[in-house]
């Protein structure tokens, strides 16, 4: 993460919405165009229930801004980090509850797949119409997804691989307790170190896990395993991983941008 001074903006008529009742959807506008975050600011002006609390236009801003304010939603551009799935992690790790949108301005398949399996809650063009964007920042705010026909249509894609690759309808199966933290923690986007620190294991051991778990399933990386857990709901009812403490200020080197693949 970047370490220079982190200056996130908000005007004097927003503080307004803070009466607390809920009545307004809070956003953050995370965007390095400041002509984009103004045109988006007019058209939420225009609207009742929308308000913009907080402007970033860095990786650095975005991250304080979601700390800083309180809001229900974050339109995040894609391009704002050199690695959006990092930063939407690091986001979602930081503010659980804030739903994220995020602006792309090409689509891209692989992306797609890998920022709802995240836990963004939207994909938009930067080319959306305005009446389609303020419709979708309704629906996020209260936890509903929204895709396009083309987002839909991979994502359905991505089921039916799963599935094929499983042939028959696989039998109820039953996870032990360790392996069903494992794989709520994966569901939440994180990595095996970060689950190795949140369970109280090694990477190693998290990698064992997980091998038998895609074995038990019958799936073959981290997105078929999201996609079989959400159709199955076999972590209904699972409890949470544990809460972990709040880490130091970062200041590790450069990390690879690589997924991972167990």
């Amino acid at each position: 993460m970047a370490s220079t001074p982190a200056t996130a903006r908000i005007d004097a008529e927003q503080l307004h919405e803070g009466d607390g009742n809920g009545q307004f959807i809070r956003v953050i506008v995370a965007d390095t165009q400041a002509i984009f975050r103004a045109g988006l600011r007019k058209i939420f002006a225009l609207e009742d229930d929308l308000r913009v609390v907080g402007q970033a236009e860095t990786l650095a801003q975005t991250l304080t801004a979601a700390k800083k304010f309180s809001a229900d939603v974050l339109l995040f551009e894609a391009a704002i980090a050199s690695s959006p799935i990092e930063a939407v992690a690091d986001l979602l790790r930081q503010n659980p509850l804030l739903k994220l949108v995020v602006i792309t301005t090409e689509p891209d398949q692989d992306l797609t797949l890998e920022l709802f399996r995240r836990g963004v809650h939207a994909i938009v063009s930067r080319e959306v119409e305005p009446e389609l964007l303020v419709d979708c920042l309704r629906k996020v705010s209260k936890g509903e997804p929204w895709l396009d026909g083309r987002a839909t249509q991979w994502v359905l894609d991505a089921y039916r691989t799963q599935g094929s690759r499983a042939g028959a309808p696989r039998p109820k199966v039953q996870l032990t307790p360790k392996e069903t933290l494992i794989v709520s923690c994966v569901t939440q986007g994180m990595k095996n170190k970060e689950i190795a620190t949140r369970v109280g294991t090694t990477e190693q051991v998290v990698k064992n896990y997980l091998r038998k778990v895609y074995d038990k399933l019958g799936v073959a990386d981290r997105l078929e395993l999201a996609l079989y857990c959400l159709n199955s709901r076999i972590l209904d009812g699972a409890a949470k991983p544990p809460a972990m403490p709040e880490p130091p200020p970062p200041a590790q080197s450069a990390t690879s941008d690589t997924p991972e693949n167990i």
